[in-house]
């Protein structure tokens, strides 16, 4: 894919890139709709990454080409910031603004992208490619991709999606995208910014990670994300906390909205559900993470309202396929389910779920296998 890349590169522009960088997509394993309420996640990197080749031009302007559509969008330092950019450009615009406004002297740019995320399934495409592009653009620069440089790379790529492309993130993506250590999840909390490595040993557990892409829209712009987010601040300022993770569990028991009230419940039993799932890792006890899984499915479908049918009857299939455990991932609406799995199981497991989509006339899925990656990086 480097190689694909750089080719596109070099076939768009007739020179050779100066720098080519991969990000990888990203599936959660649990803690969902925490890390916008100061909480607790859980994230792995996959093997499937975005990829960015970037080389300066003489004019001071800046092009964008991706091998996933046609065209290319053009333009100026004056029209990358908000409200300048739609659609996929934006993430690509944004980045190379949210850069600039960081204080870095970004110069006019070709850049051209490609990806095995697979998008709208809510593994982090976006973050993939908005981390990828910031790889690309500081390697240019010459800057080496140290802790420093990538912090200060996550808090860009988390501007250019929310404030350029419009998509309210928490910062779960640009993370996981920028830290993600091969063979284990890390523990982020969205409080006081620490993270954790968390080895996993998937491998010596004989279990694999399945991941089924529903392959129903997942669109974070679209106003659900928005709105649930806006229901956990409506509730934290009710309840006169910073933020949901401060909250206490009978305090959020006597919220007077019922929807409100769901919202919070969910973030508070889903945080506890994090810790839970760590410890279980940490003891070797699959059999309780996976009931953790099935626990956290089900607060996302009733009290968070993020599941759709698609994403059900994914979790239900996989279970009863012989999965230890499984719950949708990512924003929700559509997109992803995330399954552990024997490995002497997997191919029952994946019948399973192909068998119950096409008894409902759904459109096949797609499956994956989530190794465990490593983070953003020049190739």
């Amino acid at each position: 894919m480097c190689a694909r890349v750089a080719e596109a590169f070099r076939a768009a522009t007739g020179r050779h890139p100066e720098a080519v960088a991969l990000a990888p997509g990203r599936v959660n394993l649990i803690g969902e709709h925490t890390d916008y309420n100061a909480g607790l996640c859980l994230p792995v990197a996959l093997p499937h990454a975005s990829y960015a080749a970037a080389g300066r031009r003489g004019d001071g302007r800046f092009t964008v080409r991706s091998a996933q559509t046609d065209g290319v969008w053009e333009g100026g330092p004056d029209e990358l910031g908000p409200g300048r950019v739609r659609g996929w450009p934006a993430y690509v615009a944004g980045v190379l603004w949210a850069l600039r406004e960081d204080g870095l002297d970004v110069p006019g740019l070709d850049l051209v992208v490609d990806s095995t995320v697979p998008v709208g399934a809510g593994l982090s495409s976006s973050a993939a490619l908005e981390c990828s592009v910031a790889a690309a653009v500081t390697t240019v620069l010459g800057r080496d991709l140290d802790a420093g440089l990538r912090q200060r790379l996550v808090r860009a790529c988390m501007r250019a999606e929310t404030e350029v492309a419009g998509a309210p993130t928490g910062g779960l993506d640009q993370t996981i995208s920028m830290f993600a250590e091969a063979g284990s999840a890390l523990l982020l909390d969205f409080d006081d910014g620490a993270r954790g490595v968390v080895p996993l040993g998937l491998e010596a557990a004989g279990l694999l990670l399945l991941v089924v892409d529903t392959r129903v829209s997942h669109e974070l712009v679209d106003g659900g994300y928005a709105a649930r987010r806006a229901d956990c601040e409506a509730a934290a300022r009710e309840l006169g906390v910073p933020s949901l993770r401060h909250a206490s569990p009978d305090a959020v028991a006597g919220l007077r909205h019922e929807r409100l009230r769901r919202r919070a419940r969910h973030v508070l039993t889903e945080i506890a559900r994090v810790e839970a799932t760590v410890a279980a890792v940490a003891a070797g006890d699959w059999t309780e993470a996976g009931r953790l899984f099935g626990d956290s499915h089900l607060s996302l479908r009733d009290d968070y309202e993020v599941s759709c049918t698609e994403l059900d009857v994914a979790v239900a299939a996989a279970v009863a396929g012989g999965a230890l455990g499984a719950r949708m991932t990512g924003g929700g609406f559509g997109g992803s389910a995330v399954a552990l799995v024997p490995q002497d199981r997997l191919e029952g497991v994946a019948d399973g779920v192909v068998s119950a989509f096409s008894a409902r006339g759904y459109a096949s899925p797609q499956l994956l296998l989530a190794d465990p990656s490593g983070a953003a990086r020049r190739c």
